[in-house]
């Protein structure tokens, strides 16, 4: 199984760390690679995490590291993670549009 990050997932790993760098560059980076590692884990175990409440026919799971949610869906194969976002936004606008 390979790990796949969507062209959106990848813009959220920006968008987090250009936000931390603002006030902490060392820290962003090893944030990032953070992220980067729990997306890596979840090949290991890929439906151990829930899927999302109220949208379960459409397949997208998360999980989640500090205070932010990894959305991502098993295809065979793959895991493809959909989006890294903070837990505090409105993330079904963004993915059940």
């Amino acid at each position: 199984m390979k790990l796949v990050l969507t062209k959106e997932a990848e813009g959220d790993l920006i968008f987090i760390g250009d936000y931390i760098a603002q006030d902490n560059p060392r820290r962003a980076v090893s944030f990032i690679e953070e992220l980067q590692a729990r997306c890596t884990a979840l090949l290991d175990q890929p439906r151990a995490y829930p899927l999302v409440p109220r949208h379960e026919e459409a397949g997208i799971r998360r999980a989640v590291h500090g205070r932010y949610l990894i959305f991502y869906r098993v295809d065979p194969g793959a895991v493809v993670v959909l989006h890294i976002l903070a837990a505090e936004m409105n993330y079904e606008r963004l993915l059940f549009p």
